[in-house]
């Protein structure tokens, strides 16, 4: 599946990582269009970027903005259970243990995308051209001083419900898409680490949006890298793509069935960005993500389906996750 664009940003990305040259990259979800960028050539009229603080955009002073208005328009119930339906007989015959399905959602939003990037309160930060904005808080991995770890994020409920933490941790459903992602994620890391291992278990984070407050949540899984890994940073990320939180597994046949239930393009939606300093490494998988195609403001969305999953539960999920991180 891999394409030669990707072959070459791979062997890029090592040549840069051995020099200790600081880069950017993004990379979308199948891998056809991946871009790298060293962060001196970065103009912010074409890129700006937040990871976790490390950004190139400048303060902005407070802006007399109208009052947010948001509104969203999904798929209906009906239409959603076409592609659940052809999910679930994926999973009842065994072809997957998980499947990521998702959608996109028109919006109207009164902003641009340049200002939802402004406003937005999120871990990692990206806006691109006015072609697409990401205000994502998941983690895809971190090198730090020889050790690489992930954060899969797997399970989210509004934190208004009455005990919406404890509802949250006790569904059995949410409890096997998080087992079954952790153990993708720990294979994905032996391939380049040793002594890989769970280091934090399904711990729960709040998220701010417009409507309230959402919980999710994580995983932290972690390894030893070789000392000559800067010159394979390139095949490590290359080598755990797509990410598995939002493909599912086994990964190959999944992704078929993804393609064929989903029926449009991901594009750069489900795919990784990501910033090397020259010393450590901080990425992020690209969700929550707002595209603008043909003057319409285009949301994806989605969670994992497994064989306990109920249609009507991850259909009001999708609809849970189309939000802007501000009001």
């Amino acid at each position: 599946m891999k394409t030669e664009a990707a072959y070459e940003i791979q062997r890029e990305m090592n040549v840069l990582g051995a020099h200790a040259t600081p880069f950017l990259f993004i990379i979308d979800f199948l891998m056809q269009k991946p871009m790298l960028y060293p962060l001196h050539d970065i103009a912010r009229e074409q890129i700006l970027y937040n990871f976790c603080g490390q950004s190139n955009a400048e303060s902005l002073p407070a802006q007399n903005l109208p009052p947010l208005q948001f509104e969203k328009f999904p798929l209906n119930f009906s239409q959603y259970k076409k592609s659940f339906n052809l999910v679930m007989e994926n999973l009842r015959v065994g072809n997957s243990f998980l499947v990521n399905l998702t959608l996109p959602t028109p919006i109207a939003v009164n902003r641009s995308l340049k200002q939802i990037y402004h406003q937005s309160q999120a871990r990692y930060k990206l806006w691109y051209q006015d072609e697409f904005v990401v205000f994502s808080p998941e983690t895809f991995i971190k090198i730090d001083n020889g050790v690489v770890s992930t954060y899969p994020m797997k399970g989210t409920i509004d934190s208004s419900l009455p005990g919406a933490e404890q509802k949250l941790l006790a569904d059995p459903k949410e409890l096997a898409e998080h087992v079954t992602i952790v153990d993708l994620l720990r294979n994905d890391l032996s391939q380049f680490a040793t002594g890989v291992e769970v280091k934090r278990f399904r711990f729960v984070e709040e998220l701010t949006t417009y409507k309230g407050k959402l919980l999710q949540v994580s995983s932290e899984v972690s390894g030893k890298l070789p000392a000559n890994y800067p010159s394979k940073i390139g095949d490590i990320i290359m080598g755990m793509l797509p990410a598995g939180s939002v493909s599912g597994a086994p990964k190959p046949k999944t992704l078929q069935i993804i393609q064929e239930a989903e029926g449009y393009e991901r594009g750069y939606y489900t795919g990784v960005m990501g910033i090397f300093d020259g010393v450590k490494l901080d990425s992020a998988v690209m969700i929550r993500y707002i595209e603008q195609k043909n003057g319409q403001f285009i949301y994806k969305s989605g969670g994992g389906i497994t064989a306990q999953s109920i249609g009507e539960n991850e259909y009001q999920e999708l609809i849970d996750k189309v939000y802007v991180p501000f009001t």
